[in-house]
């Protein structure tokens, strides 16, 4: 499956678009990692543990919008953006979607 975040895929012919496909992912850190989290915050610079969880949930987000574009029929996903947002003060939403296209070789 190819995914991009353009809207053209160089050496290759969209035959047919499929529409819109997405994956979407809630995660919450686990209280220890909050209070890691936390305590880092008093210090200031990066949260390690809240960058790995998005990572993850980015990398898991797009595989599930891979696997839906797969049962649609697409061999391609071109527009790919990500969204994210927050679901009270302990939990993270990421969204990643784009278009499910058939593509041919050119």
């Amino acid at each position: 499956m190819i995914v991009v975040t353009t809207e053209n895929i160089a050496n290759h012919h969209v035959r047919e678009t499929l529409g819109q496909v997405f994956g979407v992912v809630v995660r919450s850190r686990g209280l220890g990692g909050n209070f890691m989290a936390g305590l880092r915050s008093i210090v200031g610079g990066e949260i390690v543990e809240y960058t790995r969880m998005l990572e993850e949930a980015r990398r898991h987000a797009v595989d599930r919008m891979v696997e839906n574009a797969r049962l649609m029929g697409a061999n391609g996903i071109v527009m790919l953006r990500f969204d994210s947002s927050e679901i009270g003060q302990t939990m993270s939403e990421v969204v990643a979607y784009g278009t499910a296209v058939v593509l041919d070789p050119v």
